[in-house]
């Protein structure tokens, strides 16, 4: 997930350019993801209620302000919290309200909870939501749907978002995984005799444009390497499409909860440094 710092950072003079990039940087996100949720849901309807979106989003400002004054003693800055909270508000879906706050509550305290060298390994999100589907299966399912027929909506999205990766440097990762499910669903489709465009479809939908541009491009659970991202996200690609094969249902968010924090560990233990530099890294 694109994210905005935690830690302080040196202050840019007011005006400079370096001061208008960090601002124009720590809002694309919401931004992005503010307008797949407008897109979405006015083109579509994609939400449960603006209600259950407006809990999971209050619940992770809550959880996100509250852990970080007990962690660090100062406020955090929300921007990631409101990722969060609107990723859950979109993704989740239930009957019920209490499973997006918590979905949301579950998300952002793994990110203070589980960790390894002072870093978080698991996407929030996607580990909110994984745990969800597991703790309340009866009650907790995600979104799914499609675009439909209609271009323009993904269209606009895919602009907006290619530019919020790039801005960020994150864009080969979202290419990387695009071409390796495309590629797959070729397999996919002959090793399951169905059409192939029922395999490549997903990818268009509302649900991927989540976790192309927000789960597997946050930079506090990828590893450094830009050539290693690439094979991680191989390695996710890979997985979903076994799981797929398998007929697991939400394959995307269950490959990249076993692939990604198994990469993260891996590059923690062989790089000692990796921990001391993350406070240096966007927060996810």
């Amino acid at each position: 997930m694109i994210r905005v710092p935690d830690a302080p950072r040196p202050v840019a003079a007011a005006g400079t350019p370096a001061a208008r990039n960090w601002a124009a940087n720590r809002f694309l996100a919401p931004a992005l993801i503010t307008a797949i949720l407008l897109g979405g849901h006015l083109s579509f309807g994609i939400l449960e209620s603006y209600e259950r979106t407006l809990l999971a989003i209050a619940a992770s400002l809550l959880a996100e302000a509250v852990l970080g004054r007990l962690t660090y003693g100062r406020w955090p800055h929300l921007a990631s919290a409101y990722i969060t909270g609107i990723s859950v508000g979109i993704l989740i879906r239930s009957p019920l309200a209490w499973p997006y706050a918590a979905c949301s509550l579950l998300s952002i305290a793994s990110k203070y909870v589980l960790r390894v060298r002072g870093r978080h390994v698991w996407n929030p999100s996607n580990f909110g939501v994984c745990a969800m589907l597991w703790l309340a299966p009866s009650t907790v399912a995600v979104l799914s749907i499609q675009w439909g027929n209609a271009l323009w909506p993904m269209m606009i999205i895919w602009a907006l978002g290619a530019v919020a990766v790039w801005r960020v440097g994150r864009l080969h990762i979202c290419v990387t995984y695009v071409a390796a499910f495309l590629a797959l669903s070729f397999a996919r489709s002959w090793i399951g005799d169905g059409p192939w465009l029922a395999e490549a479809a997903p990818v268009t939908g509302p649900m991927y444009q989540l976790f192309v541009f927000f789960m597997i491009t946050d930079p506090r659970t990828t590893v450094r390497s830009g050539r290693a991202q690439c094979v991680v996200v191989l390695a996710v690609a890979l997985v979903e499409a076994a799981l797929r094969l398998a007929e697991v249902v939400y394959a995307p968010f269950y490959a990249l909860f076993l692939v990604g924090p198994a990469a993260m560990l891996v590059e923690l233990y062989r790089q000692p440094g990796a921990s001391a530099a993350a406070r240096d890294r966007l927060d996810g």
